[in-house]
């Protein structure tokens, strides 16, 4: 091969197992290869598959019987550590261990029947319920961009591994942004699909309400597409998984560009990469409009805070023995959340109730809202957020501003690259479409991919010269 395999993208290497110029074996050694390189500066991972190489003999052998299981039969992939995979343990990413699962939860069981390799568990903040990566059980996580630096959260172990060459696809999830933001950290691409795409069945139960979904990190639209057709689809064991997909449009689309959410910071360097990107949107036909979010989210926001806590108080009811191994502040969370009133969870479901039937309303008279990805650059790698945007302090979500609303709403949305900081720190461009308009979504990203491609930029191993 003149192009070694971890470059590749899910999609050529499936290509290439189809044509016989390579086996899944040899791209699981690739990947084994990479990793182990990288692996020392990022701590991407929080266990290997003991069973990576017999999966991957096993891919092999259907596609020499020319029976493979779907196009990706045999492409590495990583699994967020709490995504439940039979064979390994999964958990919270709270000190401690747990048993290996007995089988894999809905949308890793879809992945897997495909045929994808697990080649590891990736790292996480403990619950998930943090944007950067860093816990008392795997340590810290860190960007490849620049290892000083958090590749984001909750998903940063599957972004930095991806955005090393470990694979081309990491499975997470993304209940406020865990998908979206580290893609926009880590110069890849992540969809959190419409509620329901994607059924959740058989996992660990979430703090979030219902606003997480499970899908992937990739670098390139194409294999974002091919990951969601082998995830996506109905179960009748899951009410939402019964909805029709939007059909495509066959008018000029119409978006709004919101810069800022209120008065929330924003970095210089973000907004000028997002706004450049806008010139993209209108080459390939989107109209753009500028103005404010076309939903009220400030009353949601101010509360998206004792969602967590209260949902891991659930948790710790649940489980008495998760609540004595889990970390001290996450103790304090639930112990917070225990005191709320139920009033109080009742108005954050009427908010959440109101916020959809607005959302929905607001994309019929418009296609698409395009925000930036996230409101900061990457921060220390070891801080839980970043104290200050554009010499203005913020909270712990300042930084969060633009993705957790699209959850609450259940939309799908998107992040994209776009053109790097001036130091070659990636930056992420955010689109959001109505309800079931999913495939909208990567239908635009793929032509504003095709006009500026991303997936050839890759980071150099500290202490190389790039090549």
């Amino acid at each position: 091969m003149s192009t070694e395999l971890w470059r590749l993208s899910a999609i050529e290497l499936g290509r290439l197992f189809a044509d016989g110029r390579a086996s899944p074996v040899d791209a699981l050694e690739a990947a084994q290869a990479r990793a182990a390189v990288w692996e020392p500066h990022l701590n991407a991972l929080s266990r290997d598959n003991p069973r990576a190489r017999s999966e991957a003999e096993a891919s092999a052998a259907r596609w020499r019987a020319g029976a493979p299981l779907s196009p990706l039969d045999g492409v590495p992939m990583t699994v967020k550590e709490f995504l439940v995979t039979e064979g390994m343990p999964s958990t919270y990413a709270e000190p401690g261990e747990a048993p290996a699962a007995g089988e894999d939860e809905l949308p890793v069981a879809r992945m897997r029947r495909a045929g994808l390799v697990t080649l590891a568990k990736t790292t996480m903040p403990e619950f998930a319920v943090q944007g950067f990566t860093a816990s008392a059980r795997f340590g810290v996580t860190r960007n490849p961009w620049d290892t000083r630096l958090t590749p984001g959260g909750s998903t940063g172990g599957g972004a930095a591994a991806t955005a090393a060459g470990y694979a081309p696809i990491a499975l997470g999830t993304d209940g406020g942004g865990s998908l979206r933001r580290p893609a926009a950290h880590t110069g890849l691409v992540g969809l959190k699909s419409s509620l329901g795409r994607v059924p959740r069945l058989g996992g660990l139960p979430s703090p979030l309400l219902d606003f997480e979904v499970a899908g992937a990190l990739t670098r390139t639209v194409a294999d974002t597409r091919a990951v969601l057709h082998l995830m996506q689809g109905a179960d009748p064991r899951v009410l939402w998984s019964g909805f029709a997909a939007a059909p495509r449009h066959d008018r000029p689309l119409r978006a709004r560009y919101v810069e800022r959410i209120g008065d929330a910071p924003l970095d210089p360097v973000i907004a000028s990469a997002c706004r450049r990107a806008l010139a993209d949107l209108d080459a390939i036909g989107v109209a753009v409009e500028e103005g404010p979010l076309p939903v009220e989210i400030a009353g949601l926001n101010a509360l998206w805070p004792e969602i967590g806590k209260i949902g891991i108080a659930r948790l710790f009811a649940a489980d008495p023995a998760l609540a004595a191994r889990a970390s001290a502040p996450y103790r304090a969370m639930a112990e917070e959340g225990a005191r709320a009133p139920a009033t109080l969870l009742c108005d954050i479901l009427d908010r959440v109730r109101a916020l959809r039937n607005a959302a929905n309303a607001a994309l019929t008279e418009i296609d698409l809202v395009v925000t930036p990805a996230a409101a900061a650059m990457p921060w220390t790698a070891d801080a839980v957020y970043p104290e200050v945007i554009d010499g203005q302090p913020v909270g712990p979500r300042g930084h969060a501003v633009y993705s957790g609303w699209v959850n609450a709403a259940a939309l799908p949305a998107l992040s994209l690259p776009v053109d790097p900081a001036p130091d070659g720190l990636p930056i992420g461009l955010h689109l959001v479409a109505g309800f079931g308009r999913d495939d909208l979504l990567l239908d635009v990203a793929e032509a504003l991919e095709t006009r500026r491609p991303f997936a050839d930029r890759w980071p150099v191993l500290p202490g190389e010269v790039s090549r």
